[in-house]
């Protein structure tokens, strides 16, 4: 009678994977009166790097405008490698896509709003996220997306 292995979950690592701040318009953009606008753009990605370990990264696109002319533009990467076994493959699209990245979007959050406040500006503080319902949104657009055979 052979038993079926217990599941595993477990955090191997959290790191900054990349990360980068543009002032191209540095000085005189720095002098202007008017309150820039910001737009922040959240990605999520997983992928396979060795039997039963997954990355998982988080991305934010910060930029920052005053009127067409870029203050700041804040590229990051947050990941983590994750080992995953013994789950049903059903499991593994929500924990891969819910339980990985809010995990890793607390790091990603802290180095964004660092980087942004040691590059000379006030912190931006990305928001809470709700990874179940992008996670839910990401797949209804798939499946909007897959053509259905008409026979």
């Amino acid at each position: 009678m052979s038993e079926t292995p217990s599941p595993v979950f477990q955090i191997q690592r959290v790191y900054l994977k990349e990360v980068s701040l543009e002032q191209p318009n540095s000085p005189a953009i720095l002098l202007e009166p008017e309150q820039p606008t910001v737009d922040i753009q959240l990605g999520v990605n997983a992928s396979p790097v060795a039997d039963g370990m997954f990355e998982v990264v988080v991305t934010a696109t910060v930029h920052t405008k005053i009127k067409d002319k870029t203050v700041f533009l804040v590229e990051a990467s947050q990941a983590g490698i994750f080992e995953i076994r013994n789950l049903p493959q059903e499991q593994m699209g929500p924990i891969m896509g819910i339980a990985c990245p809010q995990i890793v979007y607390p790091y990603l959050r802290g180095n964004v709003a660092d980087l942004i406040q040691r590059g000379g500006f006030p912190p931006v503080h990305l928001s809470e996220i709700n990874f179940q319902a992008m996670y839910e949104q990401q797949q209804a657009a798939q499946t909007e997306e897959t053509p259905v055979a008409v026979q």
